[in-house]
């Protein structure tokens, strides 16, 4: 009971470390053409998250201007950091028909991390978007669900639960901008049964999208210090794990591996792979990370 305590404050504080963010930014130009896609990048937000915390600091910490610096024309969506994932997936889908109405093309290639492969997949698959992508990359995201949220549906004491469902809605939608924030149904819609009964069989990869994958893994300790209970527990539970999602939950369509920093790195966390905390990446480079994918999204002429 008490690592759950520990678990769910984890959560509580991630999410209100990694959002206070404001609405969509773009990027746009570069010094090279390494990264000059066909069609537009979009990034995808995970859970607490928008595109930048305090009005200074990024999400996506360093990455869209390094795509930018390569010729990549760059879009940062926003939606609601807690929700339930069909509820992020029409922001999204508006998000997206907003960026149509001045981007140079109609078309675009997503990159999400965490939730935001999610909501992407379902916005993608049930919500009219497949026509308006032509790739989905996601980033450590749980396609299989998370046995962090599974442990804290089942075990969180309900009294306990109730006043940190309250609390974090009240935070989000009062302070952090949140439309209708809710932390129950952003928990219980990445549980595995949900994931692996529901959600995935009703949101099926669609014919003519792109979709690929990449997971993090930590090696022998979070350089995140804070979620290195979150990995000791599921390291038991579930295996290789970034400290929320597991390896194995990561995968999707095209599996292209994990990201697992240098040799002599801890690893790479699930913070770490967006560049997080402030850029302090043992052995990582995100910038680099996702240069690389875009360049590679270019080799594929998307």
């Amino acid at each position: 009971m008490k690592k759950l305590f520990l678990i769910f404050t984890v959560i509580g504080f991630f999410g209100c470390a990694i959002l206070l963010f404001s609405p969509s930014a773009l990027y746009a130009g570069g010094q090279t053409h390494t990264c000059d896609t066909r069609y537009p990048i979009i990034l995808a937000h995970g859970t607490g998250g928008a595109d930048r915390i305090l009005g200074i600091v990024d999400y996506w910490w360093g990455i869209p201007e390094a795509l930018e610096n390569q010729g990549a024309e760059v879009y940062v969506t926003r939606v609601d950091g807690l929700g339930g994932t069909a509820e992020k997936a029409a922001q999204f889908k508006e998000e997206v028909q907003y960026i149509q109405s001045f981007s140079s093309s109609q078309k675009f290639n997503i990159i999400a991390h965490s939730h935001g492969a999610l909501y992407a997949r379902y916005a993608i698959s049930n919500l009219g978007l497949a026509d308006d992508v032509v790739s989905l990359t996601s980033i450590a995201g749980p396609h299989q669900g998370m046995v962090l949220a599974d442990l804290i549906v089942e075990n969180y004491p309900a009294p306990l639960k109730s006043l940190t469902t309250e609390s974090l809605n009240f935070i989000y939608a009062y302070f952090f901008g949140d439309i209708a924030p809710d932390s129950c149904a952003n928990v219980v819609d990445v549980t595995t049964q949900y994931m692996q009964t529901v959600f995935n069989k009703h949101t099926e990869n669609v014919s003519g999208v792109i979709y690929q994958s990449w997971a993090a893994r930590v090696k022998t300790g979070c350089p995140t210090l804070v979620l290195n209970p979150v990995w000791r527990l599921l390291s038991e539970k579930e295996g290789p794990n970034d400290g929320l999602v597991g390896v194995e939950s990561a995968k999707l369509g095209d599996y292209r591996g994990e990201e697992a920093a240098a040799w002599w790195s801890p690893g790479c966390d699930h913070l770490n792979i967006i560049g997080h905390l402030f850029g302090i990446t043992p052995g990582f480079y995100a910038a680099d990370f996702y240069v690389d994918i875009v360049a590679d999204l270019k080799r594929q002429e998307l």
